[in-house]
């Protein structure tokens, strides 16, 4: 794993981010909130979870943990910050996603090949950054697929945020 990778996957992932958050300005109010009963209940919970957990992890990165209880706070300060009924809507919930993703972009652009490889505490042992800020992206894509399925039960269109799409609009043309 080395920069060119991540920076290619952060910069899918905030295009893929981008495209949800577009698609989900078309729905009403109503659409936006609806419990449909899956695992966050509505696109936007599904959305506030997704750059709730961009936001921790990329705090995780920047200062890590040191104890249990250190953890804790950094939990219910994200608990208290990507509150749903505290970002009730499309426009409040891009605001928070575009403060996440200028500090998500500063510490890609940051990284090294070495700070990659650098191991963090995790689960009672230790990750390298590099597995975890991949982790990042495919746990935000998982969740963008519920919204796809959620936009489909609202009656309303999803968006194609699949990586070759991306691939193929940003870099197959740049390429050409």
């Amino acid at each position: 794993m080395n920069k060119n990778y991540i920076e290619l996957l952060f910069e899918y992932d905030r295009w893929a981010n981008a495209r949800v958050l577009t698609c989900g300005s078309a729905l009403t109010m109503e659409q936006f909130t609806t419990d449909l009963g899956g695992g966050f209940r509505s696109v936007r919970n599904t959305l506030v979870h997704i750059f709730g957990g961009e936001w921790i992890w990329l705090r995780y990165w920047q200062d890590p943990p040191r104890t249990a209880d250190e953890f804790s706070e950094l939990r219910a300060k994200r608990d208290a910050l990507f509150a749903p009924q505290s970002l009730p809507d499309i426009s409040s919930v891009g605001s928070m996603w575009a403060q996440v993703e200028r500090e998500q972009i500063e510490f890609v652009r940051g990284v090294t090949d070495d700070a990659l490889q650098q191991k963090l505490p995790f689960r009672g042992g230790q990750i390298q950054l590099g597995y975890l800020m991949q982790h990042v992206v495919n746990h935000s894509t998982y969740h963008r697929g519920q919204i796809s399925l959620m936009m489909r039960q609202l009656g309303a269109e999803p968006v194609a945020t699949d990586f070759h799409q991306f691939m193929a609009e940003q870099h197959l043309e740049a390429a050409g």
